[in-house]
């Protein structure tokens, strides 16, 4: 916790220094490898947690394909966790790293009165509420109105901004499961970008050119 407490105290000062203390003392740090999932679908959330560093992928499934919600990066919460912690409902999500990730998990048995006690601790969810629902307006613009290719090269740049990385590591499959579509269709896509000289496929990797 000490290699993070000042980032803590300062990225969370908002919330009113009583408050920071109380969460320094009752939360813990998580330090996580990538590809570990968090969260499965239909657990009990037990604690929410808040990226220090990494990345986290948060999707759902619908028969057998994947649908990408959001990503949680350093400094943002699931709003999906503390949704239905709120409610004591069995999560409907699934959270797995991208990469090396080290979270603060805030414990649920504390959540209700933080919530009840602070009214700043309501601001930091209402921040993440607020980033998703912008996120989900862009994304139902970009399935109403562009061709698959402009959504792939989007998501691609997306990846690459989150990621801090390019080429960026990934395969056609997550790709397809990422963006609702069959492995096929993304090679084919991903060859006529190629031939638009927006991205070089390479191997297992593919770097975007802006």
């Amino acid at each position: 916790m000490d290699n993070f407490e000042s980032v803590i105290r300062t990225e969370l000062s908002f919330l009113g220094s009583q408050l920071v203390e109380e969460i320094l003392k009752e939360s813990t740090i998580l330090y996580v490898e990538k590809d570990t999932e968090l969260v499965r679908d239909g657990q009990f959330i037990k604690v929410i947690p808040i990226v220090l560093n990494g990345l986290i992928k948060v999707f759902t499934r619908y028969e057998e394909k994947e649908l990408l919600l959001y990503y949680i990066k350093p400094l943002e919460s699931c709003v999906m966790s503390f949704s239905a912690c709120l409610e004591n409902s069995p999560s409907q999500i699934i959270a797995v790293t991208e990469e090396k990730t080290t979270v603060l998990l805030l414990p649920v048995s504390k959540i209700h009165q933080w919530v009840k006690n602070y009214s700043n601790f309501n601001q930091l969810f209402f921040q993440q509420y607020n980033i998703r629902y912008t996120e989900l307006l862009k994304t139902i613009n970009h399935l109403v109105n562009d061709k698959l290719d402009v959504r792939l090269y989007n998501y691609l740049i997306d990846k690459k901004n989150l990621t801090q990385k390019n080429p960026i590591k990934i395969s056609h499959r997550q790709i397809a499961n990422e963006l609702g579509t069959a492995r096929e269709v993304i090679s084919r896509v991903l060859k006529k970008l190629e031939n638009e000289e927006k991205v070089k496929q390479h191997t297992n990797e593919i770097e975007v050119f802006e």
